[in-house]
């Protein structure tokens, strides 16, 4: 499977690297290159400058031969525009996106997107643990 991933966070470089491990091809987009280095030294995809929201630097990444776009930077605006981008635009099959505020998960379910709010995650752990 190809897949772009559009924030090289911790989360997005260790995701990062659990597909590369399960054999995947990895593009991973953020624009800041700081973040790079949050990457294995042992990851052998691409690392490419460019803003998720921006048409232009998704068809650089590639993402007309992507078969998953995964959506994690810190804003959820930014992440809920680049996953309808992805959705819509460029039809990819499976597009996953970080919300971090429940409410507006719920509504971005509604909409038809696939989405995780670690918000949600984290409390109902805690929660679970209490």
């Amino acid at each position: 499977m190809k897949v772009l991933i559009m924030g090289c966070s911790r989360v997005g470089a260790h995701l990062a690297s659990l597909l590369e491990t399960d054999g995947h091809e990895v593009t991973v987009l953020d624009v800041d290159p700081s973040g790079f280095g949050k990457l294995s030294h042992t990851f052998r995809g691409n690392a490419l400058l460019g803003d998720g929201t921006d048409e232009d630097s998704l068809r650089r990444a590639g993402i007309e031969q992507m078969d998953a776009f995964v959506a994690l930077t810190e804003a959820d605006n930014t992440n809920i525009m680049a996953a309808q981008i992805a959705k819509s635009v460029f039809n990819v099959a499976k597009v996953v996106c970080r919300v971090y505020d429940p409410t507006r998960e719920e509504l971005y379910r509604e909409l038809g997107l696939d989405t995780v709010c670690p918000t949600a995650l984290i409390a109902a752990s805690v929660k679970k643990r209490l």
